[in-house]
């Protein structure tokens, strides 16, 4: 089971909005503490561990320096959280996903298998993977208030998110959601207060 840090004791959990939080590549849950300051006061946060180690770092699922995966492991990784939602996220108004880089990419595909599931999703300096078998999942909604609303924050030039991935990105993002796309210009691959203000408003708009 995935290793987890809350925002809030147990006692205090049931019916509020639950916020699930995936560090990037090479990281851990403890990166992603910062973000519940950007939570509603009505919300939940759980930063979760990702189940891959890294001699002492996490990730989801190996990447190359290309972004390239293997999409087994895509999948092996998502039911990890898959599995850890089933058995801890009952009892909650609503869920929903914010990731950072790698995280971004884990958040978007989660809501790919299991749309309908999550209220928000929000995306931070990352990416949406482009998988044959992956984008066989996507539907387009015939009625634009269905989609997805989606929260996407980003340095325009974000050093570590290559060019392909951001094109790509942003063509899903622009069919499969209700898009958000903010950019913060000198924040580089790391967290920004403009972005976490921006990120707070999304988040106190959806799950209001």
């Amino acid at each position: 089971m995935l290793h987890a840090i809350y925002s809030r004791p147990e006692a205090e959990r049931t019916g509020t909005h639950l916020v699930i939080l995936f560090h990037g590549y090479g990281s851990r849950e403890e990166h992603m503490i910062p973000w519940f300051s950007a939570l509603p006061g009505d919300a939940t946060g759980v930063a979760l561990r990702g189940g891959l180690d890294m001699d002492g770092e996490y990730g989801w699922f190996l990447l190359d320096y290309f972004l390239a995966n293997d999409f087994a492991e895509v999948l092996s990784g998502a039911g990890r959280v898959f599995d850890w939602q089933d058995a801890n996220a009952t009892g909650y108004a609503s869920i929903s996903l914010l990731g950072h880089s790698q995280g971004m990419a884990m958040a978007s595909t989660l809501q790919r298998l299991r749309p309908g599931s999550y209220r928000a999703v929000v995306g931070l300096s990352g990416f949406v993977l482009d998988n044959e078998l992956l984008n066989l999942t996507d539907t387009v909604p015939g009625d634009r208030a269905e989609a997805i609303p989606f929260f996407w924050g980003r340095d325009p030039m974000d050093p570590v998110i290559n060019a392909d991935a951001l094109e790509h990105t942003a063509d899903w993002l622009s069919a499969n959601s209700r898009l958000t796309a903010r950019s913060y210009p000198g924040m580089g691959h790391g967290f920004g207060p403009e972005e976490q203000r921006d990120v707070a408003a999304f988040l106190n708009h959806y799950l209001r």
